[in-house]
């Protein structure tokens, strides 16, 4: 079990160049925009206009803080995203353009690289739970105050990493906190993730 602190989470440029991202865990450690198998991030959207492309890539897209933002996703059409619906999963090599609803939103973005690896996201409001990784590499980020991980103490914006096949690990937190659990697996039939 690893705890990823917010403090440290490194902040970049969009790969367009619109904005910036934070990015909370890569794999594999270190690797770039162009060679990762799985990356998760944020990134603060405070205008209208278009994605990066990542050929290759799949992604999901959740909405953690804002009024809304509605995206045209070609081949998909127009999804409409709050903090409260479901994360949208799109591939990362379409074209997509953003229109903002009213003011700036903070999103939960999911790329996994097309063929290597798959990502679920999962939205829960607090509670005492255990946390299973199996064969998936298992994220949960918390929003909206703390959590406890075992003996561990995790703050607003912190996040729990497991690998595959570690030991379970009970998780606990007030209803008012959101949590957002991100399992990342194997392709069916293709190499593991590094």
């Amino acid at each position: 079990m690893q705890i990823l602190r917010s403090t440290d989470f490194r902040t970049m440029p969009w790969k367009n160049g619109g904005g910036e991202t934070t990015e909370i865990v890569v794999s594999p450690p270190g690797a770039s925009m162009d060679d990762f198998d799985w990356r998760v991030s944020m990134a603060r959207v405070v205008s209208d206009g278009p994605f990066s492309i990542f050929p290759g890539i799949d992604r999901s897209l959740t909405l953690l803080e804002g009024t809304g933002m509605t995206l045209d996703v070609v081949g998909m059409g127009t999804h409409h995203l709050t903090a409260i619906s479901q994360p949208l999963a799109f591939p990362g090599d379409v074209a997509v353009q953003s229109r903002l609803d009213a003011g700036s939103i903070l999103d939960l973005n999911v790329m996994t690289r097309r063929g290597v690896c798959r990502a679920v996201v999962e939205r829960f409001a607090g509670s005492d739970i255990v946390l299973l990784s199996g064969e998936a590499t298992l994220l949960v980020l918390v929003r909206g105050g703390g959590a406890m991980a075992g003996a561990q103490s995790l703050g607003d914006g912190d996040a729990l990493l497991l690998e595959p096949r570690e030991a379970a690990v009970s998780f606990r937190c007030a209803p008012n906190v959101t949590v957002f659990r991100i399992a990342i697996s194997p392709a069916t039939g293709l190499r593991q993730m590094a």
